[in-house]
C-alpha cells in the first residue's frame, strides 16, 4: 500500500478534492430523502401548493450540485490515476532496462509486456474507481444508517441487521476470489507467451504447416484462461444477486414494519418514504462498492505482480566512480580459467578457459552448436557474469569497470539483427547520438552497406519498419555492423553476424574493418572457418571446453574438431570419407589401410 501512495506523491491536491468532492455530492444526495419526506408530509398533505414548489426547486438545486460535484470530482480522480499509471509504467520500465540477460530469460519477455500493459492498466482503472467511490459510498451507507435513526429507531434497527449481513458477503467474495485472479493473469501470460512465439516465428510455421498444431496448442492456453477467468467470474458475480437478495428482503421488511407503524401513528408516510429511498441507496451504493471490490481485487493481484518485478534485483552488481587506469605490460584482454553456469543450471556452461589477447587482434570462436561461442563473448560486456576464473582488461578485473564505461568501449552485433522503427540514420546513431554524416558513410561502406542505403530512396533517411522488415537478412546485418562501428568502439564482436552475407561481402566487410585507422580488437563468432581463417587467435570450443588454441594453420595440425569442421567445409565428401577411413584404420593397427 506504501507503494501505491508513492506514485501519487506527484497527485496529492487531486487524490484529495476528487474524494472530497464525491463526498460532498453524497452528502447532498442524504438530504434528498429528507425534502422529499417534507414535501409529502407537508405539501402533499396539506395541498399547499407553493410549498411543493419550494420543494421541488430545492430538489433540482441539489441535483446541480451533486452533479456539478460528480463531475469535478470525475476530472481529479482521472488526472491522478492518469497519473498513478504514467509513473508506475515509467518506473517499472526503467526498472527492466537494468535487468540482465539472466532477469529476462527468468522472468520472461511474455510476462514483462503483460505487467507493462495489463496489470498497469488494471491497477490504474482500480485507483481512478477508488478514489471517487471508495469513500463515497461508505459514507452513504453508515450517513443513510445514521438518518434512518434519526427518523425512526426501530424501523432503523432493520439497517443495522443488514449492513453487516451484506459486509459478510462481499469481504468473504473478495477473500475467496483473490488468489483466483492471480491463477487468471498466469494463464493471461501464458497465452501472451503462446501469441508472441506465434507472431514472431509465423514464417517457420507456415513453412512447415504447423498452423494446425499450433492453433490447437493456443486454443490449450485459451481454453485455460477461459476456465479460469469463468469460475472466477462466476464467484465473483456472486455479489450482486446476493446483495440484491439480501436488501430487497430488508426493504419488504422496512416496508412491512413501516406500514404497522403509520397505522400506529407512530410514523408518517413521507418518513417511510424516505426510509425506503435511503434502503435504496444503500442498494445502490453496495453494489457499487461490490464491484469496486472485485475490481481492487483484481488490482491487488496484478500489483503484486508488479512489485514481484519492481522488487526483483539484477544479480549484476555495479560500480560506481570512473573507469580504473589501463596497467601497462599487460595484455589488453586476459581470459583465466573462466567458467560460466547459467541460473540453477547443474552443470557449468564455460569450463576453464584461459587465453590472451593483443591489443587489435583478431580473435575468432567457432565449435558446434551449443558449444558455447555465444556465451564466450557474452561474457566480455556483462551480460552475464563469470562464475568462476577472471577476465581483465588492460589489467583491471571487467567487475572493476562501471557497466557504462565498459560498455562504451564494445561494439556487439549480435546474432539476430535487430533494427528499430525509425530511419537508418536513427538505427546508426543508436552507439553515438552526436555522429556526422561523413561518419555514418564511412560506417556504412565498411560495413559494405552502402548499396542498401543508397539502394532506398531517401538514402539515411529511409524509414525503417518494426523490426527492420522491410530489409531483408543480408541488409539488416550490414546495417547493424555499420551501427556498431559508427560507435568507433575499442572491442567488436562480431557474434556470427555475417551468416546471412555470401563469402565475398563477408571477405570485404574483414578486410575494411582491418584496414581502418583505428582497427578494434575483434572477436569473430562464426560456423565458416573462412571468416576467421586468418585471424591472429582462434578458440575453438567443445561442450563449454576450449579444445583448441591457435592460428588457422597450427589448429588444422593439432586439432580434430577444427579439422574436421574445415573439411566438412572445404573438401569433396568423398575425400573427407577417404580420410576417415584412413583415421579408423591407422587407429585399429593399420588394418585395412
Amino acid at each position: 500500500m506504501n507503494r501505491l501512495c508513492h506514485y501519487l506523491r506527484n497527485y496529492k491536491k487531486e487524490s484529495v478534492l476528487g474524494p472530497l468532492f464525491k463526498l460532498l455530492e453524497a452528502l447532498f444526495d442524504l438530504f434528498v430523502p429528507l425534502v422529499m419526506a417534507s414535501l409529502i408530509d407537508k405539501g402533499i398533505a396539506n395541498s399547499d401548493k407553493p410549498y411543493i414548489a419550494k420543494m421541488c426547486i430545492l430538489l433540482v438545486v441539489l441535483a446541480i450540485i451533486g452533479l456539478t460535484c460528480s463531475v469535478t470530482a470525475q476530472y481529479f480522480a482521472a488526472k491522478a490515476a492518469a497519473g498513478f499509471g504514467s509513473e508506475l509504467r515509467h518506473d517499472l520500465f526503467s526498472h527492466i532496462l537494468t535487468f540482465q540477460y539472466s532477469e529476462v530469460d527468468r522472468i520472461g519477455t511474455s510476462t514483462l509486456i503483460t505487467r507493462m500493459t495489463s496489470d498497469i492498466n488494471q491497477v490504474q482503472s482500480c485507483v481512478n474507481m477508488s478514489l471517487r467511490l471508495l469513500l463515497r459510498s461508505p459514507f452513504i451507507v453508515v450517513g443513510a444508517l445514521i438518518s434512518a435513526f434519526f427518523i425512526d429507531i426501530k424501523a432503523a434497527l432493520i439497517f443495522a441487521v443488514t449492513i453487516p449481513v451484506l459486509a459478510i458477503i462481499v469481504y468473504g467474495i473478495m477473500l475467496i476470489t483473490m488468489p483466483m485472479f492471480k491463477a487468471v493473469q498466469s494463464h493471461l501470460d501464458q497465452v501472451m507467451t503462446r501469441t508472441r512465439e506465434n507472431l514472431t516465428g509465423v514464417r517457420v510455421i507456415r513453412a512447415f504447416n504447423r498452423e494446425g498444431y499450433e492453433l490447437g496448442e493456443f486454443e490449450k492456453e485459451n481454453g485455460l484462461l477461459y476456465k479460469s477467468q469463468q469460475k472466477t467470474g462466476f464467484i465473483s458475480g456472486l455479489t450482486n444477486p446476493l446483495t440484491f437478495i439480501v436488501i430487497n428482503l430488508a426493504t419488504a421488511w422496512l416496508i412491512y414494519a413501516g406500514a404497522l407503524r403509520i397505522d400506529g401513528g407512530l410514523l408518517t408516510k413521507g418518513q417511510l418514504i424516505a426510509m425506503v429511498n435511503y434502503m435504496t441507496q444503500i442498494l445502490v451504493e453496495l453494489v457499487k462498492l461490490a464491484n469496486l471490490i472485485v475490481m481492487l481485487t483484481k488490482a491487488l493481484a496484478c500489483f503484486s505482480r508488479i512489485e514481484h518485478v519492481l522488487d526483483t534485483e539484477t544479480s549484476m552488481k555495479d560500480v560506481k566512480g570512473e573507469a580504473p587506469k589501463d596497467k601497462n605490460d599487460t595484455p589488453f584482454m586476459e581470459f583465466s580459467n573462466v567458467c560460466l553456469r547459467y541460473g540453477d543450471s547443474s552443470a557449468d556452461s564455460l569450463s576453464d578457459i584461459s587465453f590472451s589477447v593483443k591489443k587489435g587482434d583478431i580473435i575468432g570462436i567457432i565449435g558446434g552448436t551449443g558449444s558455447g561461442k555465444s556465451s564466450l563473448v557474452n561474457l566480455i560486456p556483462r551480460f552475464y557474469d563469470i562464475t568462476g576464473g577472471s577476465i581483465k582488461l588492460s589489467g583491471n578485473e571487467l567487475k572493476a569497470y562501471p557497466l557504462n564505461e565498459l560498455r562504451k568501449k564494445i561494439g556487439i552485433v549480435p546474432q539476430r539483427s535487430q533494427l528499430f522503427s525509425g530511419t537508418i540514420r536513427d538505427n546508426l546513431r543508436f552507439g553515438n547520438p552526436d555522429a556526422t554524416d561523413e561518419e555514418l558513410w564511412d560506417a556504412v561502406r565498411t560495413a559494405q552497406g552502402e548499396e542498401v542505403v543508397k539502394g532506398k530512396e531517401n538514402g539515411l533517411d529511409s524509414i525503417v519498419e518494426q523490426g527492420g522488415r522491410n530489409f531483408s537478412g543480408g541488409q539488416k546485418q550490414r546495417l547493424t555492423i555499420a551501427r556498431a562501428l559508427v560507435k568507433k568502439p575499442e572491442i567488436l564482436i562480431l557474434d556470427d553476424s555475417s551468416s546471412a552475407l555470401d563469402f565475398a561481402t563477408d571477405a570485404a566487410l574483414r578486410h575494411a574493418i582491418k584496414d581502418m585507422k583505428s582497427a578494434p580488437t575483434m572477436f569473430i563468432v562464426s560456423q565458416r572457418t573462412s571468416s576467421i581463417q586468418f585471424a591472429d587467435k582462434i578458440i575453438v570450443l567443445d561442450d563449454g571446453r576450449a579444445v583448441g588454441i591457435g592460428t588457422h594453420e597450427e589448429l588444422l595440425d593439432s586439432c580434430d574438431i577444427y579439422k574436421e569442421i574445415y573439411d566438412s567445409q572445404f573438401k569433396r565428401p568423398e575425400e573427407v570419407l577417404a580420410e576417415e577411413a584412413r583415421r579408423k584404420a591407422k587407429e585399429n593397427g593399420g588394418v585395412g589401410a
